[in-house]
């Protein structure tokens, strides 16, 4: 076949929940050596109680306005995590940030999660603005934005710290008025 797509399979976006630690757990400690590549979180996430305190963080921040987590499920179990990020109503923009287990990579989940999430930030929270925050290096993260129409906006030289090392990231933007929410 000269032209293929990659497979879609279904998948749910669904707040996370308490219930949810030991799954996620699970999804994160077996995907350890390939999320903590890009992810510096990754590396202090050592048992449920974390996966559980994190949880507890985001509704914490969800009841406040500041964010929005969700896992991503499919196949009935966690195979990642979407959020919409620094949630500034007065300046109405926020960050998606989000992350999926290896296996689930390659079929259009994360980019399809992505635009519910997004979606969602213009619709319901009636933002204008959301930034998606890159390693500079990590080609898959930066194709996710690319694909969906984001604007490279520049690069933020030394902007964390992960392993003992700086990184750049580029800052990928979208306005209201250009989202195309098919």
């Amino acid at each position: 076949m000269l032209f293929s797509r990659a497979r879609t399979i279904p998948f749910q976006l669904r707040l996370l929940q308490a219930d949810d630690a030991s799954q996620l757990f699970y999804t994160i400690h077996t995907n350890r050596a390939y999320l903590r590549q890009w992810l510096p979180w990754v590396d202090g996430t050592l048992n449920v109680d974390d996966s559980l305190a994190f949880i507890e963080d985001t509704i914490a921040q969800y009841k406040q306005g500041e964010c929005v987590v969700a896992a991503i499920w499919c196949e009935n179990r966690i195979v990642g995590c979407i959020g919409l990020n620094n949630i500034q109503t007065f300046h109405q923009k926020a960050e998606i940030g989000y992350w999926l287990a290896r296996n689930y990579q390659e079929k259009g989940i994360i980019t399809r999660a992505c635009r519910q999430m997004i979606n969602y930030a213009f619709d319901e929270l009636k933002l204008n603005r959301v930034e998606i925050l890159v390693a500079e290096k990590n080609r898959r993260s930066r194709s996710v934005a690319e694909r969906l129409g984001f604007e490279e906006e520049g690069l933020l030289r030394n902007y964390y710290r992960h392993r003992q090392e700086f990184v750049d990231v580029v800052i990928y933007g979208m306005l209201k008025k250009y989202w195309k929410s098919s």
